[in-house]
């Protein structure tokens, strides 16, 4: 790791990259250059992409769109990452009511988002839902499963069981010492970042990696080079060379474990990145505070 003495995430116990299976290239998914997979009779467009444990839907929404979806098997997430969203979602006998940038677990079972503006909407399943998996345009590269990659694992369900769990950024503005602004439900662990206005300083980046783990990084805003480096195998023929690929917003790459990497916001104006992760991270929820909305969730024994 390669975290500066500022950067909260220099507190998590140091990991070693283990011995490894040779690994998975990762992928760079920009929809500025991408035709939709779908685009609905409002004139919604959305994309499917996938990582080996989840997918995920990004929608530009128009107003008036109904996004429904039925027999959900576990909790979703939908993220509205703009200020511009004002929506109303309802599960089951639950309604909830969005304005501005927010985060909103969705219980099991059948549910509905309504869009009253345009706005972009973000839903992210697990991979309980092989339906939904099987939609993405990168279901291929999953054809066998990444063995550096941990199987899906729900965590505990919620102490006070199912609902709509609505989370409006603004409420939740960052504090001394902590890592972004994290939640997490059963399913997911998701880091609202909040943006950052001009370039990121190249002197102060953060090359990490993941022992097992893939990490989904979703740009909302702006423009951004992910660098990654693969790790060396015993096999020369494994080896890939160092990548610095520019992609612009709205995007996503899929970081395979244990690639080392780290992602530079490079756009004059706005930039803006939400981490994802399926499903929660241990060492981000060992952290006391970390997780906003950690009581609410228990955390998983790990073998």
């Amino acid at each position: 790791m390669a975290y500066g003495p500022d950067d909260p995430r220099s507190q998590l116990a140091a990991s070693t990259v283990r011995a490894a299976e040779p690994n998975a290239p990762a992928q760079y998914l920009d929809f500025t250059a991408l035709a939709p997979d779908e685009i609905s009779d409002q004139g919604s467009r959305t994309w499917w992409v996938r990582g080996q444990n989840f997918a995920l839907s990004y929608t530009h929404a128009r107003a008036g769109e109904a996004l429904q979806h039925s027999g959900q098997p576990d909790e979703y997430v939908v993220l509205f990452p703009h200020d511009s969203a004002v929506a109303k979602l309802t599960a089951g006998s639950d309604e909830a009511a969005v304005q501005g940038a927010t985060m909103v677990v969705v219980p099991p079972g059948d549910s509905r988002v309504e869009v009253t503006a345009d706005t972009a909407v973000v839903r992210l399943f697990s991979a309980a839902s092989p339906d939904l998996l099987a939609r993405c345009r990168n279901h291929a590269d999953y054809a066998e499963p990444h063995p550096n990659v941990a199987p899906f694992a729900p965590w505990p369900d919620p102490v006070d069981g199912p609902a709509l769990r609505v989370y409006p950024v603004a409420a939740h503005p960052y504090e001394q010492g902590r890592f972004g602004r994290l939640f997490r439900c059963s399913t997911f662990m998701v880091n609202l970042f909040d943006p950052d206005f001009g370039p990121r300083d190249p002197a102060k980046l953060s090359p990490h990696h993941h022992d097992d783990f893939e990490q989904c990084s979703l740009a909302v805003d702006g423009q951004y080079v992910h660098h990654i480096r693969n790790p060396w195998t015993p096999d020369m023929a494994d080896w890939r060379d160092d990548e610095h690929v520019h992609v612009a917003s709205p995007s996503v790459t899929i970081i395979p474990p244990p690639s080392v990497h780290t992602s530079q916001s490079v756009g004059q104006v706005r930039n803006q990145l939400i981490d994802i992760f399926c499903p929660p991270r241990h060492d981000f929820s060992a952290k006391p505070g970390w997780v906003i909305n950690a009581a609410e969730y228990p955390v998983p024994e790990q073998s």
